[in-house]
């Protein structure tokens, strides 16, 4: 049975600190640094929304519109100001590179370590670890401390491991920014085997195609509060037109900083 996700009225306020002023490190040993109080602000806002069984949601937003925080919450990680989260099921969660990974471990002994954590018997963590290793490509390097791993390494073995929880929620952040694009698109025909087996999930993409083809619906977020949502062949591109003015005649090309291009299919095996 696929999972659901109901968030009511969730907010989450944050504080800024600030050092009083740069200080000279003879100066940090005899007073400690000092900090005061900076204002608040709020990174998520009264936000609502229900994802059904079954379901897969892509959120967008500019940066720093709240996207991470919203899936950092509903996966448990930090508390929320007020508000409530109600997640049905099993959570599989890659929210950030290399979360929930000890860098002085081993390849082999993280991949122990977070299926354990996310709620896997170490039976079952043996069970999928040839897979796991296979999708990864990393069997040259698993007696390595994860602290000599590439920033791609780091994505592949994480990627990797929250595939194969057999979660009933899936919560992906921005795991398709990072890696060559033929990793990019054998976790994109991962999550989209995920979708087509009827599981539940919410993805943060910076790339409209991935959320065009991997998402039923869509969240777009603008300064911690929902802009709009619905289908996301409705939501998205209402959020590029505002996103993304037209060019000028000036503008040679148009720029794709964000996210390498995405596929455009799954392959077929």
């Amino acid at each position: 049975m696929s999972g659901s996700i109901e968030v009511e009225e969730l907010s989450k306020r944050y504080r800024h600190w600030q050092r009083d002023r740069a200080m000279t490190l003879q100066e940090l040993f005899q007073r400690g640094l000092r900090f005061k109080l900076g204002e608040r602000y709020w990174a998520l806002e009264d936000v609502t929304f229900q994802v059904q069984p079954g379901r897969m949601v892509g959120v967008i937003g500019r940066n720093g519109a709240g996207k991470s925080t919203l899936l950092r919450l509903i996966a448990g990680v930090g508390r929320a100001t007020s508000g409530r989260i109600q997640v049905n099921g099993r959570i599989g969660a890659m929210l950030e590179l290399g979360a929930g990974f000890n860098p002085e471990l081993t390849g082999r002994e993280n991949i122990y370590a977070s299926g354990v954590s996310g709620g896997l018997l170490r039976r079952e963590v043996a069970e999928r670890f040839d897979s796991i290793v296979a999708f990864s490509e990393l069997e040259d390097f698993l007696e390595y401390p994860l602290r000599t791993y590439s920033t791609g390494m780091h994505m592949r073995l994480a990627f990797s491991v929250a595939s194969h929880m057999e979660a009933d929620v899936l919560l992906i952040d921005e795991v398709l920014a990072v890696g060559d694009l033929s990793f990019q698109r054998r976790c994109f025909d991962r999550l989209f085997h995920f979708k087509e087996s009827g599981h539940t999930g919410m993805i943060v993409s910076h790339s409209a195609d991935a959320i065009l083809q991997l998402c039923d619906d869509a969240i777009w977020l603008d300064q911690g509060r929902i802009v709009t949502m619905g289908p996301a062949e409705e939501v998205v591109p209402l959020y590029v037109e505002a996103a993304d003015p037209q060019p000028t005649e000036e503008a040679e090309e148009p720029e794709e900083a964000d996210a390498a291009p995405f596929p455009s299919a799954p392959s077929e095996d």
